[in-house]
Parts: structure tokens; C-alpha cells; sequence
């Protein structure tokens, strides 16, 4: 099936935090304080998302409180950390928000993504993923994990959609 008729579908986009929002860098200081650095360009895309109508939420395997403070500061409302299990979060996740499978998008960058990016309606992933994610993703964003990979999907999803910016053009 081809990207336009999965991703036209699309209410609600689940990413992977670390290799997707982040570069995979983890800098913890002497106190063992953990930090992140996420790219501008997914905040505002994030932000344009949820202009248009749309959803986004956060599934980590790692706990960390840096995830809530962006999460907040950028207005995504679904985030689940510490859980390897992300399938098991997806369907929990589309439960709760009355969505079908087809209409969930799925960024991640490693093993425990593939499950997820092979069920929803439009499975993605980022360049230096594993092949075996690449095989199994319908797009591979152009831009890297932590430099506006999702930020990619989203410009390409509101183009398919025929999106209107805030600006007022159809993007």
C-alpha cells in the first residue's frame, strides 16, 4: 500500500523518545541527573500536528523526568515511560482514544519499536535504524533521530492530508 493511503488515516502519531526525539545521547552529570536534547523542529511540527486536530503521544523504555518536562512544554497529553512492552501501551493507548490500528503512525529506531511499526497503519523509522526496522517501516524520515526526524513525518503526513498552517497555505 503506498505512503499516501496509509498516512492519509492518521489521527494520532506514538514515537519513541531516545534515537527519535533525541540523537540517543544520554548525558548524566556528577549527581547522576539525566538530560536530553530534543530538536526544535519536532516541537514545532509537534505543535502544528496539534493545530491541525490531531494527537501525539511519547512511548519509552526509559524513565526520565526531562520526557515530562518537554512532553509538557510541547503539549503532548499521552506519555508512557519505562516500557519495553510498547505494543502492549499502543493498544492500551488506542483503546482508550477509540482509534483503529490504521489510524495510529509509529516512529522508532530500534528492536523494541519493530512489533509496533509492523501492526499500525503507518510504521516509521529513522535512518540509522537496524535493516530489519528499514524492511519493515512503510517511510524512513530523511532527517535523523534528534534532527527533526518526526518533525519529517509530520511535514509528509499534513502534505498528504492537504493540511492547512497556521499561516493559512496548504502545506
Amino acid at each position: 500500500m503506498s505512503l499516501e493511503k496509509r498516512a492519509a488515516p492518521i489521527q494520532l502519531i506514538l514515537s519513541d523518545v531516545d534515537g527519535v526525539m533525541t540523537d540517543s545521547t544520554i548525558e548524566i552529570d556528577h549527581a547522576g541527573n539525566e538530560s536530553k536534547r530534543f530538536s526544535t523542529l519536532d516541537g514545532y511540527g509537534i505543535r502544528m500536528w496539534r493545530q491541525a486536530g490531531f494527537a501525539v503521544g511519547l512511548i519509552t523504555g526509559r524513565s526520565s523526568p526531562c520526557i515530562f518536562h518537554r512532553a509538557k512544554d510541547i503539549g503532548i497529553e499521552i506519555v508512557r515511560t519505562g516500557t519495553f512492552a510498547k505494543w502492549e501501551a499502543v493498544v492500551e493507548i488506542a483503546e482508550e482514544h477509540k482509534l483503529s490500528l490504521e489510524q495510529i503512525a509509529f516512529i522508532g529506531d530500534d528492536l523494541p519499536d519493530l512489533p509496533v511499526i509492523r501492526a499500525v497503519g503507518l510504521g516509521v523509522t529513522v535512518p540509522h535504524a537496524p535493516q530489519v526496522l528499514k524492511n519493515a517501516a512503510e517511510y524512513i524520515t530523511q532527517r535523523p533521530g534528534g534532527y527533526g526526524a518526526v518533525r519529517d513525518l509530520i511535514d509528509q503526513i499534513l502534505k498528504i492530508k492537504g493540511t492547512k498552517t497556521e499561516f493559512g497555505d496548504v502545506f
